[in-house]
């Protein structure tokens, strides 16, 4: 936890930044995530720019508060308790989308969803799978996503990354950023600005129809309501769902929380729920599969403000 001084430092150069969106302080959390439960941020800020950005980098050099880039909220898990630190989402200027030849940049904040039909729209292929994924183009860097037999390392050319620490932006190729399966090198401390992707020309028709087939895949097959889309990692050549419920742990409540009935790697949150009893939840669930299976589960969420996942 950072010394108190410390928060009050920063939030005191963030005001002296004079940021367009300004910096707030004991800011909720849980409206930003899809769960719709955490605690609050000691600070947040919504830079507009990258200019902005390298701001609030240097507002945090030095001082040893850390920080939390928040995306889309898609893959998070914030605790009751909070963030001790500053959590930072990327303003709107860092949603765009363009084109040229079979090259698409878009920014880190921009929507997956909103990406995938933009492809479709200029007669691109291979992103389409990213319709099914309601998270950002950062998040998606940062995690290697992927769904429906392909990935970010499929399509993904080059990335433009603001190091916090350094304050320094540089662009990288992929095939720096050790991407695996729902991982990458990419750092807590490295900010996602855009990506580039390269792309496939082909059939607008055949895309929209590809698109339609995930959007209705989704509706049947996955749950709605609260929650974070899959809550662990498949392991090597098995499924974390198929374990989950073979362990005895579909439908299974902990609090305000339960193992989704549609699909056991989903975890969904009861209205004004708690991020505690979803971590909760989370543990139990990995303890039955453990036992059952002997296979230790790993957290696809990115868990905030908890102690150590043990």
């Amino acid at each position: 936890m950072p010394e108190t001084h410390a928060v009050d430092l920063v939030r005191q150069r963030l005001e002296d930044a004079s940021l367009a969106h300004g910096v707030r302080t004991g800011h909720g959390l849980a409206r930003l995530t899809t769960y719709r439960v955490g605690g609050a941020a000691a600070l947040f800020v919504c830079p507009d720019n990258e200019a902005e950005l390298l701001r609030v980098a240097e507002a945090l050099a030095g001082t040893g508060v850390p920080s939390l880039i928040v995306g889309r909220g898609s893959n998070m898990l914030v605790a009751d308790a909070g963030f001790d630190g500053l959590a930072i989402q990327l303003g709107a200027s860092f949603e765009g989308v363009r084109a040229d030849g079979n090259r698409l940049t878009a920014g880190g904040a921009a929507s997956l969803p909103v990406v995938a039909r933009f492809s479709v729209a200029e007669g691109l292929r291979g992103f389409e799978w990213a319709v099914g994924v309601p998270g950002s183009i950062g998040g998606a860097v940062r995690m290697n996503a992927g769904g429906h037999g392909s990935d970010m390392a499929a399509v993904l050319s080059e990335v433009t990354l603001l190091d916090l620490a350094q304050a320094t932006t540089t662009t990288v190729p992929a095939s720096h950023l050790n991407l695996g399966y729902r991982r990458s090198s990419v750092s807590g401390g490295q900010v996602v600005t855009s990506a580039t992707l390269h792309l496939e020309t082909g059939s607008g028709i055949e895309g929209e129809e590809v698109i339609s087939e995930i959007v209705r895949w989704r509706r049947e097959n996955q749950p709605g309501g609260q929650n974070s889309g899959s809550v662990f990692a498949n392991p090597p050549g098995d499924s974390a769902g198929r374990l989950v419920e073979m362990a005895g742990a579909k439908g299974l409540r902990v609090g305000t929380a339960v193992v989704s009935d549609r699909h056991a790697n989903f975890i969904q949150a009861d209205q004004g729920g708690s991020a505690d009893d979803i971590f909760a939840l989370m543990t139990e669930v990995r303890r039955r599969v453990l036992e059952v299976h002997g296979v230790d589960l790993v957290p696809e969420t990115v868990i905030v403000g908890f102690s150590e996942y043990p």
